[in-house]
């Protein structure tokens, strides 16, 4: 993959986060949401086969998916 553009990190542990980033591959853009580990405390950061990777076309259906999800947590509370 091309430069990525890191729009977030979420921390899951010292040793693992998520990066959402957009890339590019073979002229086409991605949404990419991937585990990262680390074993140097920080230092390095690297990927694992955990992730998903999004199309453009697919951004407005994640997007009403995390709409729903905020909803009923919402509900829950």
């Amino acid at each position: 993959m091309a430069d990525a553009k890191n729009l977030a990190v979420i921390e899951r542990s010292e040793t693992e986060q998520l990066q959402i980033s957009i890339s590019e591959y073979k002229g086409k853009s991605y949404l990419n949401m991937r585990i990262f580990y680390t074993t140097d405390g920080g230092a390095s950061w690297l990927p694992t086969k955990k992730g998903v990777t999004f199309t453009p076309d697919q951004l407005d259906l994640l997007e009403e998916a995390i709409q729903e999800a905020r909803k009923e947590f919402m509900a829950e509370e």
